[in-house]
């Protein structure tokens, strides 16, 4: 395969939060490791988010700086840009005339979320890839007629989701046009390898209650905050001695959130204090993972998979999470485990702790045999014909 000139598009100034920041890392690594030059833009016209100021801004300090130390940390400073769209149009980074010509004559801009518009502020691209990481809402509003994402999915010249099993008979969604492409969450495995776990906790990290994103889809309403999912199992640390842990933003729960966690069992931890390093270190000191997916996957059964899932899987930490319908792409019963009901939860814990160093290898082994990025991005570009 001949190098390629590759842009990857994404929004971690504007959303300053690790997960997002090691999403992206690992597109960027794991392209880099398969001989490609790979550059990193910023181009959103939504104000970026000051977790300083606790609010959306409209200036590009705090995101700017914020970029240049991902950057680094990541390898790839002196390849990124950031364009202050919603205001001057000014560009950071890389000069305005070197990120114009790279994004005109890229091989191939992945925009990751595919929720970036770059042809209303009249920039040239080159081949468009909208990368659709969290599925249903565009699937469900295209499908309906909402000319406004309709608009954003006509600019991209080609499709990928990680809904693994949408345009196909699992899945009922209506896939979007110019679908290409099912793929998954690329982990660079070496960020990752570690020893035995320092904490006796399983954990997550993730929003409890996010507003605004339900769908309507043929009838149905389609659910996008995990805390109704959370809810269905809200008595499970009562059922197992396993301690669990949700790492969530503490300051958004409402009054009612934090004493009905804590009175059954929950044990909490604020995420938004989490760097990029503590992040990490925070998956790789847990025993395991426990958590919930959004009912518009489970419902729909679209097969996605969390790319936080998978870091766990990384360091050897054995999964429990809500089916989705993932079964179909990744094997479950050993180091992953997928529930539908407490029962199911509470058989997957009986099985991990009578034998975890076996759950512990089974589980690196999906993340090297499933997520590695770079089996996981070599197969995304030829399925794109690159």
């Amino acid at each position: 395969m001949r190098p390629l000139l590759l842009v990857v598009l994404g929004n971690v100034a504007g959303e300053p939060y690790p997960g997002i920041a090691w999403q992206v890392a690992h597109f960027m690594i794991g392209l880099c490791r398969l001989g490609h030059n790979v550059y990193y833009f910023e181009t959103s016209s939504a104000w970026p988010y000051n977790p300083i100021r606790e609010s959306r801004v409209n200036d590009s300090e705090y995101a700017v700086s914020y970029l240049a130390q991902v950057a680094k940390h990541f390898g790839f400073d002196g390849r990124w840009a950031y364009r202050r769209s919603y205001g001057d149009k000014a560009w950071f980074g890389l000069s305005r005339a070197k990120a114009e010509e790279l994004l005109a004559h890229a091989d191939l801009i992945l925009s990751i979320t595919g929720s970036t518009r770059l042809a209303e502020e009249g920039l040239k691209a080159g081949r468009l890839v909208s990368v659709c990481t969290d599925p249903v809402v565009h699937e469900c509003r295209h499908a309906n007629g909402d000319e406004d994402i309709r608009t954003l999915v006509d600019e991209h010249d080609d499709v990928v989701t990680f809904g693994e099993n949408i345009g196909t008979p699992r899945c009922s969604l209506t896939p979007l046009p110019r679908l290409r492409a099912r793929t998954r969450q690329p982990v660079v495995l070496d960020f990752w390898k570690n020893s035995a776990p320092s904490r006796a906790e399983f954990t997550t990290v993730g929003n409890w209650k996010q507003k605004g994103r339900d769908s309507k889809y043929r009838g149905e309403t389609y659910y996008w905050s995990k805390h109704r999912e959370y809810l269905k199992f809200i008595q499970l640390p009562c059922r197992t001695p396993q301690p669990l842990e949700l790492a969530t933003g503490l300051i958004q729960l409402e009054p009612d959130d934090y004493p009905r966690l804590r009175e059954n069992g929950w044990r909490l931890a604020d995420s938004h204090s989490f760097t990029v390093t503590s992040y990490r270190d925070y998956i790789r000191a847990s025993r395991g993972e426990f958590t919930v997916a959004k009912d518009a996957n489970v419902r729909l059964s679209t097969g996605w998979f969390s790319d936080r899932s998978a870091c766990y899987l990384a360091c050897g930490r054995p999964v429990i999470t809500q089916d989705t319908g993932f079964g179909t792409v990744l094997p479950t019963g050993k180091g992953l485990f997928a529930f539908r009901t407490m029962e199911d939860i509470l058989n997957a814990f009986e099985a991990i702790n009578s034998d975890y160093e076996k759950h512990s290898r089974a589980a690196q082994a999906i993340a090297e045999t499933y997520f590695k990025a770079e089996t996981v991005l070599a197969r995304l570009l030829r399925d794109l014909g690159s």
